[in-house]
C-alpha cells in the first residue's frame, strides 16, 4: 500500500557483514524517525539519488505483478527500491531478498505450493524483472523516437498465471515511458 506512487531514497553501495563478505547498494535515507518525529540526517557523500514511480497491475494476497518506471538509473536501483524500500523483493532476486546473506530467496509456504517447488530449489528461479518497453529519444531533427517493446519470457508468463496474477490488456497500458515489470 498504497497501490501506486514513488519511492525517492538515494541509494549508496556498502560492504555486507555475513558468512560471506559482499557488497551490495542499499538505502541511504534523507530522513529518519526518531521518537514519532521525522529528523534530516546527514548525507553520505557516495549517496546517488535514486527516483522509482511504481503502480501495482495485478496482485493477490502473497505477491504482485509490478509495474516500475526508473526516473534515474543507479545500479540495481529498482530492486534495491522493491526490496528494502517497500518491503516487496522481487520473485527470484537472490542477492537483495535479504541484507545480510547470499542465499536463494526464502519464500513463504503459500508463494512454494503456487510455484510447485520446495524451499531447496528455491535457487532456481530466475529473477522476474523485464524491461517490457524502452524509448529512445529523437537523434536530430525529422527523426522519430525508437520505441522498443518486448514480450514477457515464457518462466515469466508461467509464473503469473501459477501466481494468480494477471497481465493487463495492452489497451490499458498506453504510457509512453521506459517500464519495466516486477513479479513479487
Amino acid at each position: 500500500m498504497p497501490s501506486a506512487g514513488v519511492v525517492d531514497i538515494p541509494i549508496v553501495e556498502k560492504e555486507a557483514q555475513g558468512q560471506q563478505q559482499h557488497h551490495k547498494m542499499t538505502l541511504s535515507p534523507s530522513y529518519r524517525m526518531d521518537d514519532g518525529k521525522m529528523v534530516k540526517v546527514r548525507r553520505s557523500r557516495n549517496a546517488q539519488v535514486a527516483v522509482t514511480q511504481y503502480q501495482v497491475l495485478s496482485s493477490t494476497l502473497s505477491s504482485a505483478l509490478v509495474e516500475l518506471q526508473p526516473i534515474t538509473g543507479i545500479k540495481h536501483q529498482l530492486r534495491v527500491h522493491l526490496s528494502f524500500g517497500l518491503d516487496c523483493p522481487i520473485l527470484g532476486d537472490h542477492k537483495y531478498s535479504d541484507w545480510n546473506r547470499l542465499a536463494p530467496q526464502k519464500l513463504s509456504v503459500g508463494t512454494l505450493k503456487k510455484l510447485g517447488l520446495e524451499q531447496s530449489k528455491a535457487r532456481y528461479i530466475p529473477l522476474h524483472l523485464h524491461a517490457r518497453q524502452l524509448i529512445l529519444p529523437a537523434l536530430g531533427s525529422g527523426k522519430e523516437e525508437l520505441n522498443l517493446v518486448c514480450k514477457l519470457p515464457r518462466f515469466f508468463v508461467h509464473s503469473l498465471h501459477r501466481l494468480r496474477l494477471e497481465m493487463p490488456n495492452e489497451d490499458q497500458n498506453e504510457n509512453n515511458e521506459a517500464k519495466c515489470l516486477g513479479a513479487q
